[in-house]
């Protein structure tokens, strides 16, 4: 597995080794270690599966206390990060992965980052992990489609957002009261 460069202090994009010949490929698309050799040393405790057809947005979420490990099974999507960290000095700035199930890139999201996508292909499948229980109480999220943040979604798809994400709130609506804190 090797790392790919990111923008952002946090991510980390990997790229596993595919091995591949007539018959398909096999990849490794989760070993510990070889995370831990890439700064990602925590355990995942469970392990999410969507289905989502093309133009469908989901985001931008996040719980407290929680960090993924995202990857593309079927199809493609155009996967977002955004600095969710008061004090940072890229709060607000945004980064985005084609993950589709040609590169088998994997993207490690961790705590203080809003994470979503949007699905480029006729359906895609994503799966990931998280390092926390799913709870309702610790999750929040903000627009998609906030113009302060300004994410450049990919162009020629009209994005269909559930109603909870499009009556999200701005992030500087939120951000005086998030939790997580940038610390060098």
């Amino acid at each position: 597995m090797r790392a790919l460069g990111t923008r952002l202090d946090g991510p980390v994009l990997l790229e596993p080794v595919v091995h591949g010949d007539e018959r398909g490929f096999l990849i490794e698309s989760y070993r510990r270690s070889a995370l831990a050799e890439h700064g990602v040393d925590l355990e995942f405790v469970q392990d999410n599966h969507s289905r989502s057809r093309q133009g469908i947005v989901r985001g931008m979420h996040y719980q407290v206390g929680m960090a993924k490990l995202i990857r593309c099974a079927r199809g493609s999507i155009f996967d977002v990060l955004v600095d969710m960290r008061r004090g940072s000095p890229t709060f607000g700035q945004w980064e985005g992965f084609e993950l589709n199930d040609s590169n088998h890139h994997q993207l490690y999201s961790p705590e203080g980052f809003g994470h979503g996508f949007c699905v480029l292909s006729p359906v895609a499948d994503v799966v990931y992990k998280s390092s926390a229980y799913y709870d309702p109480e610790l999750e929040g999220g903000f627009a998609y489609d906030d113009p302060d943040v300004a994410i450049e979604w990919p162009p020629g798809l009209e994005l269909l957002g559930s109603a909870r994400d499009r009556g999200a709130p701005r992030l500087a609506e939120l951000e005086a009261s998030l939790p997580f804190a940038y610390s060098a």
